[in-house]
């Protein structure tokens, strides 16, 4: 039982009594715990008695000594966010050398440097420095050359941002990073003007490619002919020499020589559209026959016309 009664006084104390003592401790004054990149700024009277941007526990009554007791009473403390923080500013008006209305988006970063200053000395640092950052942009960068405004960035960032860091220091809000993002046309009608020459521009490279690709393919097609027709005509003039060597090696055989020729008479015959008429030696009624009309061949079912000759002895 006394086990029990001492794990539940345990529970009590470490639940319930600790953290109401501490709490107390705190209304008092003895002791505050700053969370990481936060600042306290203390105020007791309308003046600053203290300010606290070290995260940690503080023991107020070493830093204040006996105001730390009654600062929760009659002062005021501030918590200011002292982490980095971003913000972008869209379309700021700008001309160019060229007289184009452009369009300039700038991105910075900004974070408390001075918590007094950045209480006191503007009741809106935020919107100083945003407005501080666009007039800045538009002095610095306006009357720029077209072609500078859309590719040098960089060295307009660094312009913008030294011309905005002096003075947004003097209000406690310091300026960090500064990078232009965007830079646009802000004429709708010059922007359709620019995206039609851009158009009829991309037309015409693609006809002039077109059209190149059709002369190079013209170009190897006739030169492709041209090789092919002078090896036409090689081999039409190396023909009549191959076909007299042959036929003066056959020649030097009479019976080979007169056995083509005749073949090939025969052929020529044979491959001609014009009627034959065939006559057999010594046969007379065969050759009657033939004079009295048409006789059909059944072996290639072609007719042989014939006309009335003499009968053959």
């Amino acid at each position: 039982m006394n086990a029990l009664a001492a794990a539940v006084l345990t529970f009590v104390a470490c639940f319930f009594l600790v953290p109401l003592l501490l709490a107390v401790a705190r209304l008092l004054g003895l002791y505050v715990i700053v969370p990481e990149r936060r600042c306290f700024v203390y105020l007791l009277f309308g003046k600053v008695v203290a300010t606290l941007d070290e995260p940690g526990l503080h023991l107020l009554f070493m830093r204040m000594g006996w105001k730390a007791f009654v600062i929760s009473w009659l002062g005021r403390r501030h918590v200011l966010d002292m982490r980095l923080d971003q913000e972008y500013l869209r379309s700021q008006p700008v001309n160019s050398e060229e007289g184009a209305p452009m369009g300039i988006g700038i991105w910075y970063e900004m974070f408390v440097s001075d918590p007094v200053s950045y209480l006191f000395k503007n009741t809106d640092p935020r919107g100083s420095l945003a407005a501080n950052v666009s007039n800045s942009t538009v002095r610095c960068l306006s009357n720029l050359p077209l072609g500078n405004m859309l590719i040098n960035r960089h060295s307009m960032s660094s312009t913008v941002r030294q011309e905005v860091s002096p003075k947004s220091h003097e209000w406690g809000y310091k300026l960090g990073s500064i990078y232009i993002r965007k830079v646009h046309f802000r004429d709708v009608a010059m922007t359709r003007q620019i995206e039609s020459k851009v158009v009829n521009r991309l037309r015409q490279v693609t006809s002039a490619i077109k059209q190149d690709g059709a002369n190079q393919v013209s170009i190897i097609a006739s030169t492709a002919e041209r090789q092919a027709a002078v090896e036409f005509a090689k081999a039409g003039a190396m023909r009549p020499q191959i076909v007299g060597a042959a036929l003066e090696k056959i020649s030097q055989d009479p019976e080979v020589a007169a056995a083509m020729f005749e073949i090939l008479e025969t052929q020529k015959t044979l491959s001609g559209e014009s009627l034959i008429t065939l006559l057999p030696p010594k046969a007379t009624l065969l050759g009657e026959l033939l004079a009295s009309g048409e006789v059909k061949d059944v072996s290639d079912k072609s007719t042989i016309r014939t006309e009335s000759h003499p009968e053959i002895p």
